[in-house]
């Protein structure tokens, strides 16, 4: 061992930040530093590539991300919150598998199949030209005589293969391609042990007992070499080669044929559900089309829940502590995830998605009390609905970029966060206005969160940027609960509980009158917090609540003034950092995407049109160049920073861009709308007590 490698070797020992086995890449660029001490934190950056140059791939149950290398770089299976066998994007030893070609690293083009969630990486070598396509396999229903042991809602037409297929395709002239299947079990701790499938080349399994068996097949020569898979194969104009990991018993596409068929009828499922939703016919149709198949790509399909993101750890701050799990369905999402799916058109994915809430919000045996269901409520669930996300951290990661530490579980799932209830309730109300129906398991829900929401109201808690310093009094909790129970008193008034809606109503206005109160500063602006001054951008969402009119003198003043002093120019941040105790130390962050885009919309509700429009321009052009949002923007470089994909921002962006695309509409006198229904529900509606409360 030469003495820069021993060097390396004794800092992975004492300090547990390298990876344990550097790969080609990472040993040429730190390596080549001729670096003998802790590499500093500009190095441990580039060894990974931008957040915001990952695909997102999904099948509506599995999901995973592609390096631009051509290396899928994180996959989670069987359920999105398990183990990874994919690692690589916390530690470049942690596992990947790529299919490129042999000396090319930087492809010429990547783009989605239009309309689909099949990933088209193009290449260009010195001998010729290349295309990968890669995808997630969904199929018509193959489960003949056999229910799924998970599905909870009403299966459709299709569902997933468990099955990941990649093809390599030569355009011209002749290739040669590297296949390099590297899993590493439980993020990157047991390595793959692989054997031969036949009397072939042709097919490997995986034989590790205590982990997911992995099905390795294709039309190439497969060498085992450790924990590797690998194959080698020159390709010349017009022929292609596949490869197909499976984990799954079902049989798994083996010929080329079955290859394309499988491509063809994952590419009809996606297009299909696109076709089916309503998108304006407008320059930003794009990004409302990408946003809407990542969300349905983060829904996870068996019961209905929608992740917040695919991954754990990408940090908020390269190289800082803000490293946080999103592998799971957040409550709140509940009223933005039906906002924004309503408005296109995808009432059965929201229909899905308040089942699942109904699912764990509600124990088996019928109604809760109010006690219990506070102590059953949480903030955040696993996409199945089962268990704790309890928090805990891989020290044996290096992290992003050297970001630590890495965690897995969500610590936040069991902190007191009453917006939440109102999150509940106004899913609830949303979804009553759009199905013209409220079933019992519904209204039990909407009793126990507004029962809950009159209890508490009064009490301090963590918000909802999750915060873990002290609890406080914030305003938007406060918000929150009045959002319950007034929606629950209209919600009363339709049927027909003329008491109850009556005590609701007067409630709602105890705490919309102790709010305007306690909640707004000297300059008439509403904060962060009772008694603050500090301005925070979840208050962005009061005119879009319908707490205040739009045109009230506190909801402009509050607006823009985040606007002006809390934002760099469109990019918004959550709070000041440096005076908000979040128990992280006031370290900082970058801007956050979904506020950005909720300035957007509150900006057109106060008449801003002019700025909301400039401010949406510039944000949909800072989308990765696959249309993909991460958590955070740096407002300096545009680098995208957080978990990635991101569904709360995309949720966000479809809001504010038809905000602005419906009032540029108005302004110019174009707007048909549809004529409204008859329908006794519609009086959810309406804003008027008279009418609702009856």
């Amino acid at each position: 061992m030469n003495e820069r490698a021993h060097s390396a070797r004794t800092l992975d020992n004492k300090i547990g930040l390298w990876p344990r086995r550097p790969q080609q890449i990472f040993a040429a660029r730190v390596g080549g530093a001729g670096l003998t001490g802790i590499p500093n934190q500009e190095t441990l950056e580039t060894i990974f590539p931008p957040i915001a140059d990952y695909a997102f791939l999904s099948d509506c149950e599995n999901s995973l991300l592609v390096a631009p290398t051509g290396a899928i770089e994180w996959f989670c299976i069987p359920k999105p919150h398990d183990p990874s066998i994919f690692g690589t994007l916390l530690d470049r030893a942690a596992g990947s598998f790529r299919l490129a070609p042999v000396d090319s690293a930087v492809p010429a083009h990547r783009q989605y199949v239009p309309g689909t969630m099949v990933l088209a990486t193009t290449w260009q070598t010195r001998s010729g030209w290349l295309i990968v396509n890669d995808f997630l396999a969904v199929a018509p229903w193959y489960r003949t005589g056999e229910r799924s042991d998970h599905h909870r809602r009403t299966p459709g037409d299709f569902d997933a293969k468990h099955v990941l297929v990649r093809t390599a395709t030569c355009l011209h002239g002749s290739v040669d391609i590297l296949l390099n299947c590297e899993p590493s079990f439980d993020y990157g701790r047991v390595d793959a042990e692989w054997e031969y499938e036949g009397t072939a080349y042709d097919e490997v399994k995986t034989t590790n007992p205590d982990f997911p068996h992995l099905t390795l097949a294709g039309d190439m020569r497969f060498g085992i070499e450790g924990r590797a898979v690998r194959a080698r194969h020159r390709l010349t104009e017009g022929e292609t080669s596949f490869a197909v990991l499976s984990w799954t018993d079902s049989p798994a596409p083996s010929t080329r044929a079955e290859v394309d068929t499988c491509r063809a009828e994952t590419s009809r499922f996606w297009r299909d559900w696109i076709d089916g939703g309503r998108f304006p016919d407008h320059p930003w149709r794009e990004f409302l089309q990408r946003s809407a198949l990542t969300l349905k790509g983060l829904t996870y399909a068996p019961t209905g829940a929608l992740l917040a993101a695919p991954t754990t750890s990408l940090p908020e701050n390269i190289g800082g502590g803000r490293n946080w799990d999103y592998r799971f369905t957040w409550v709140r999402d509940a009223a933005f995830t039906l906002r924004a799916l309503h408005a296109l058109g995808f009432d059965t994915e929201a229909d899905d998605f308040l089942a699942f809430l109904g699912d764990v919000l509600e124990p088996q045996g019928g109604v809760m009390s109010g006690k219990r269901m506070r102590a059953a409520l949480q903030v955040l669930y696993p996409v199945d609905g089962a268990g704790t996300p309890t928090e805990s951290e891989l020290d044996h990661l290096t992290g992003y970029g050297g970001s630590r530490p890495v965690r897995v579980g969500n610590a936040a799932y069991n902190q007191v966060q009453f917006d939440i209830l109102g999150a509940i309730v106004d899913c609830v109300f949303e979804h009553t206005r759009s199905r013209d129906s409220l079933s019992e398991r519904s209204w039990r829900i909407v009793v126990q969160a507004v029962e809950t929401s009159l209890k508490c109201w009064k009490d301090p808690d963590r918000g909802i940027w999750e915060v873990r310093g002290e609890p406080q009094h914030f305003t938007f909790s406060k918000v929150m609960c009045w959002v319950a129970v007034d929606r629950g008193a209209r919600l009363a008034a339709l049927r027909g509980e003329r008491d109850r809606a009556d005590d609701w109503w007067n409630a709602a206005q105890e705490i919309h009158a102790d709010v305007c109160e306690k909640a707004v500063d000297e300059q008439g602006r509403f904060t962060q917090s009772y008694g603050s001054n500090e301005l925070d951008a979840s208050l962005l969402l009061l005119p879009l609540l319908g707490f205040l009119p739009a045109d009230d003198e506190r909801i402009r003043k509050t607006v823009l003034a985040i606007a002006d002093e809390l934002s760099d120019g469109p990019f918004v941040y959550r709070y000041r950092t440096a005076t908000t105790d979040d128990g992280i130390g006031g370290e900082n962050e970058g801007s956050f995407t979904v506020c950005s885009f909720w300035l957007v919309s509150a900006l057109v509700e106060i008449g801003e049109l002019d700025r909301a429009r400039t401010n949406c321009e510039k944000l949909v052009g800072s989308a990765s160049a696959l249309g993909l949002f991460g958590e955070e923007l740096d407002p300096k470089t545009a680098r995208h920073l957080g978990n990635f994909p991101q569904a709360l921002t995309h949720l966000a962006l479809i809001n504010a861009v038809l905000h602005v695309i419906e009032a540029e509409q108005r302004a110019s006198e174009t707007l048909t709308g549809v004529a409204g229904s008859p329908s006794w529900w519609n009086a959810a509606g309406k804003d008027d007590r008279s009418t609702t409360i009856i």
